[in-house]
């Protein structure tokens, strides 16, 4: 049977934490909101976040664990995860607090990102809660999401989904592979959701962005070297979050968020970029090859 020796224990924040980490390391300031367990986890976690110089206004519930991930590594290869955590629904009480405690923080915000794992946080209410609210200039701040196919129906109405080939494909129930298999998707969840834009993350292929149903662009892969996916899809909503913060038109966004991603998944682990590393990135690539797409509109009959 295989025996592991531990030569090192590191705690690193994961989930909806390693996107406010990722906003963090590039200079934003964000909040992060969501629930944790009355637990030594709870405990762990929140010290990781002051650690980190994130703000944090978690609801705590003593019938639940705080979700941990262990990631077993020998030689920069994951063996192995073992999962502890709870995805029982939430009591209403909970999802009271998380909405209250989002309500409050609205004011000061432009943009909220759900960062979706399927644990149990995301819930109608929620959403119908999030797409009600009211931010500082009197609108609705943007909502982006980063999705579970689970809960697609859900997202009804958001700003920009980032989902990746297997759950755009999940979502839309159809195949995202070919040439046309992204428009396909995304004329699907166009058509599902009514969201705003999508930008479907490809792996090697890139990105495709797509603002609404008529203007797509692909964004070919930054990306040089590939250790650990882990957290890419973190890292792409987090820059993609800041730089519309910031004022970036989707495209520019976009771009940079892949950037973003080509540097973290050089390594090994829930990874963040860095200002200089982005900068030095943007300098190696200039004027990346943006390839116009087709938006399809037509999707083919099932059965």
């Amino acid at each position: 049977m295989p025996v592991l020796q531990v030569s090192d224990e590191q705690y690193r924040l994961g989930g909806a934490g390693n996107v406010a980490r990722n906003i963090v390391a590039l200079g934003g300031q964000t909040v992060i909101i969501g629930v944790a367990g009355a637990d030594q986890d709870g405990q762990t976690l929140t010290g990781l976040l002051s650690e980190s110089d994130i703000q944090s206004d978690l609801v705590y519930d003593d019938r639940r664990r705080t979700t941990r991930k262990t990631r077993i590594i020998a030689q920069n290869q994951q063996i192995v995860r073992v999962d502890r955590e709870h995805t029982d629904p939430l009591s209403e009480m909970v999802i009271e607090g998380l909405l209250k405690r989002v309500k409050d923080h609205a004011q000061g915000h432009d943009i909220i990102i759900v960062s979706d794992y399927g644990k149990g946080v995301v819930t109608r209410a929620l959403m119908d809660g999030l797409r009600a609210l009211k931010g500082p200039s009197g609108a609705r701040p943007r909502i982006l999401v980063d999705p579970k196919p689970c809960n697609f129906d859900l997202y009804h109405g958001v700003d920009i989904l980032t989902p990746n080939a297997k759950e755009a494909s999940e979502g839309a129930e159809v195949p995202v592979a070919g040439p046309q298999g992204p428009g396909l998707a995304a004329a699907a969840l166009f058509k599902r959701l009514g969201c705003a834009q999508l930008l479907i993350t490809l792996g090697a292929q890139g990105m495709a962005l797509y603002q609404g149903a008529h203007t797509a662009q692909r964004i070919p892969t930054f990306a040089r070297k590939v250790f650990d996916v882990t957290g890419a899809g973190d890292t792409v909503i987090a820059t993609l979050a800041l730089a519309l913060a910031a004022g970036a038109d989707p495209l520019s966004a976009a771009v940079l968020a892949n950037h973003a991603a080509g540097l973290v998944v050089a390594q090994v682990g829930a990874a963040t970029a860095t200002p200089e590393a982005l900068l030095q990135a943007i300098a190696d690539h200039p004027g990346p090859d943006i390839e116009e797409l087709t938006a399809i509109e037509t999707i083919p009959a099932k059965g």
